[in-house]
């Protein structure tokens, strides 16, 4: 019976010798799990500043690409208006230059053409001072003058019994209105001429008057 009660009483002894490490080690397990946590912890604080300040950075570069993208924009429009306007700008200039070409073909010979109505008047002078057989000769040559004339676009005008047009007439005198209307041409002191309906010798005329006769 003895041996029994001191094989139980060191049997506790051992138990209790052994408790200490067995608290320590439990405290350190605690301690170490603790720790572990604060740090896993304090490591999610660090990423989530870390996920923020990126955010806050994409953020920031779109919006530097928005602004660079309004301008590029802006500087599209720009040319696009500039290149409209040089287009206009350059079909203006091809439509003066080719009205330009057209003229000086056409009235290239303005010049020419102004010396060649004086003949044509010297002819008429002339038929009124030769003989009849004379007068028929010159005729055919004023008239043949005249188709010359037409083949290349000049025209006498025949302003009597029209009315005044300043830039074709040119009034010298004032005659009583005999047959014709008041203030149409009555008469025509000189011939004019029209190149292709430009006016290259104005028409010295007569304007037809009422007088107090009639």
């Amino acid at each position: 019976m003895a041996v029994c009660s001191l094989f139980l009483w060191r049997k506790k002894a051992i138990l209790l010798g052994s408790l200490p490490t067995k608290l320590f080690r439990i405290s350190t397990s605690i301690g170490f799990s603790s720790t572990a946590a604060e740090r896993h912890s304090t490591g999610d604080d660090c990423h989530n500043d870390d996920g923020h300040d990126e955010q806050s950075l994409s953020i920031t570069h779109v919006r530097m690409l928005e602004v660079k993208a309004n301008k590029l924009e802006e500087q599209v429009r720009d040319l696009t208006n500039r290149y409209k306007r040089a287009l206009a700008d350059s079909d203006t200039v091809r439509r003066r230059t080719q009205k330009f070409v057209e003229d000086a073909k056409v009235f290239g010979i303005q010049s020419f053409c102004r010396d060649l109505v004086e003949v044509a008047d010297l002819l008429e002078k002339a038929a009124g001072d030769v003989d009849v057989e004379d007068i028929q000769n010159l005729t055919d040559i004023k008239n043949k003058l005249l188709q010359v004339f037409s083949k290349h676009g000049l025209e006498k005008m025949r302003p009597v019994g029209g009315t005044y047009d300043p830039y074709q007439h040119e009034i010298v005198c004032h005659t009583p209105a005999e047959g014709f209307e008041p203030g149409t041409i009555a008469t025509v002191r000189q011939n004019g001429y029209t190149l292709h309906g430009r006016t290259i010798r104005h028409a010295r005329v007569g304007i037809a008057v009422k007088t107090q006769d009639s």
